[in-house]
């Protein structure tokens, strides 16, 4: 068991595989921030 077995985390690193040993990471989605036009906004100088 190491790197030439198909089925161990390290295997699969080596291989350059996914499965169930080595999931993918999904990214999040983040909600875009809207920005209000209405709101008074002062600039401070």
């Amino acid at each position: 068991m190491g790197k030439g077995d198909k089925k161990t985390k390290r295997g699969k690193i080596n291989r350059g595989s996914y499965g169930v040993k080595r999931p993918r990471i999904k990214k999040k989605v983040r909600p875009e921030i809207k920005i209000d036009i209405d709101k008074d906004q002062t600039i401070k100088r």
